[in-house]
């Protein structure tokens, strides 16, 4: 059963982060666009699971899934789209989950969601810690179940992914 616990920031994570990246790139080749590191673990600070968070852009889809064997060889469970139409989605660590890579294309939503969010964490410390707050709690409270613990969370996370796409969307870098 894998342990729901909620950490301090470290600032190791964004060196593993750049270490998964070459990696990423290096066995997924061409089809990848870009790789961004995001969730908890990319924001300074940000108290976090110990499971570093990374987007991938891919130009295709299709072509990621002839890669399914690749990304297994560099330790990857490949989950398919795991209740997210339109995504790909890979563990690294078993129970012990190290690394999570969420893949989409270019054209896909969530990429602007999810750096929106990160971007929104990153440059408002109160409601980081308000969030880290939140998911201590949480992951007190959920005894290991991964649905009460992102249950937990689901309102906050919503609530401010929203205004951080408006905000994105109304000032983009």
């Amino acid at each position: 059963m894998r342990k729901i616990e909620v950490v301090e920031y470290d600032p190791s994570w964004p060196k593993h982060f750049e270490s998964e990246k070459t990696l990423l790139l290096n066995t997924l080749g061409s089809i990848a666009i870009e790789v961004y590191h995001v969730g908890s673990t990319a924001v300074p600070g940000l108290a976090a699971k110990l499971t570093i968070d990374i987007l991938v852009e891919v130009r295709d889809l299709a072509a990621l899934d002839d890669l399914n064997g690749e990304m297994e060889k560099i330790g990857y469970k490949v989950k398919g789209e795991f209740g997210i139409p339109g995504r790909r989605y890979f563990q690294k660590g078993g129970d012990d989950r190290s690394h999570q890579v969420h893949a989409f294309t270019d054209r896909d939503d969530n990429v602007f969601r999810h750096i929106a969010f990160r971007d929104y964490l990153r440059s408002n410390q109160a409601v980081a810690l308000e969030y880290a707050a939140l998911k201590k709690r949480v992951a007190r409270q959920c005894n290991n179940d991964i649905d009460k613990y992102c249950c937990g969370k689901d309102a906050f996370v919503k609530h401010h992914e929203e205004i951080a796409v408006k905000l994105k969307a109304f000032h983009p870098e």
